[in-house]
């Protein structure tokens, strides 16, 4: 099920214009992801940067190795702007939240470090929990 815009603005946390693709503006995050990174937020008690949510197809290809069908396009991944002692922190909180896939990336310039956190479920050739580095 996928979030509409009634409850896209009814997220405490996490405002319809970051949740949303860059390229076409288009929303459709997963209602049950959201309610998990609620409660993720709710536990990290800070702020979190959205860096990406819901990308739609082809915004994913454009700027992902997923091509036209990665987690984003989902809306059951986001990536948050994090570094250092907070991605300690998060991801500590994502696995006792249910999250399954952990992407880090803490390399290169600071403005650029994030985590990507996903609760997709295992299939063929993606064994969940998963967690990787970029």
């Amino acid at each position: 099920e996928c979030m509409t815009d009634t409850s896209i603005e009814s997220s405490k946390h996490f405002s319809k214009s970051e949740l949303a693709c860059k390229c076409c503006g288009e929303v459709q995050m997963d209602v049950d992801f959201m309610d998990r990174l609620e409660l993720l937020r709710m536990a990290y008690d800070r702020p979190m940067k959205v860096s990406s949510a819901y990308r739609c197809p082809n915004h994913n290809a454009m700027v992902s190795k997923t091509g036209h069908a990665g987690p984003h396009t989902t809306g059951r991944a986001i990536d948050i702007a994090v570094m250092g002692r907070e991605v300690y922190d998060l991801l500590k909180m994502a696995t006792v939240e249910g999250f399954t896939g952990i992407g880090i990336k803490q390399n290169g310039p600071h403005d650029n470090r994030f985590i990507h956190l996903d609760d997709l479920p295992p299939i063929k050739g993606r064994p969940r929990p998963w967690v990787w580095s970029y």
